[in-house]
């Protein structure tokens, strides 16, 4: 494929967290244009400890479904709204249940974008990835930092 054919204004980071800790453990950068729900399997792995994963309504799809099914994994993803009607109670309360543990991960990006500064502008795939991979390492070494105060605190 030829990375020039595919219209993009901007990048996309997708990343899998220790739920523990916050550190990132994996994450891969994309076009703008690429579907967030191909990137799931690229960021959970068999060897991640936690049994779920919890992404926003992007990633939800039947392959993905079938893929969790497949591991033996639960999908607590989000329900899209229904076209045309609302959301039953039920499943926005369900939501709003998953959105709290989600918010996990929209922190890291927030911390990425307001205080370490991250705005990426190059011409390449390549030259974004190595930004955000080092963004990401950044971030890792300042969530150490962090529990380790935390530690030597008491």
């Amino acid at each position: 494929m030829i990375d020039i054919a595919i219209p993009s204004f901007g990048d996309k980071s997708s990343i899998a967290i220790c739920q523990r800790y916050g550190f990132i453990r994996r994450g891969k950068v994309t076009d703008g244009a690429r579907f967030d729900g191909r990137m799931l399997r690229d960021v959970v792995t068999r060897d991640n400890t936690a049994s779920d994963a919890w992404a926003d309504t992007a990633y939800r799809s039947r392959a993905n479904e079938a893929w969790f099914k497949a591991m033996g994994r639960v999908s607590p993803i989000h329900r899209k709204k229904p076209r045309g009607k609302p959301m039953s109670p039920r499943t926005a309360g369900a939501n709003a249940k998953r959105s709290a543990v989600r918010a996990r991960i929209e922190h890291v990006f927030a911390r990425q974008k307001d205080q370490m500064g991250l705005f990426i502008r190059t011409i390449g795939i390549a030259r974004a990835e190595v930004k955000v991979t080092l963004a990401n390492l950044a971030y890792n070494i300042d969530r150490l930092i962090f529990h380790e105060r935390r530690a030597a605190m008491g």
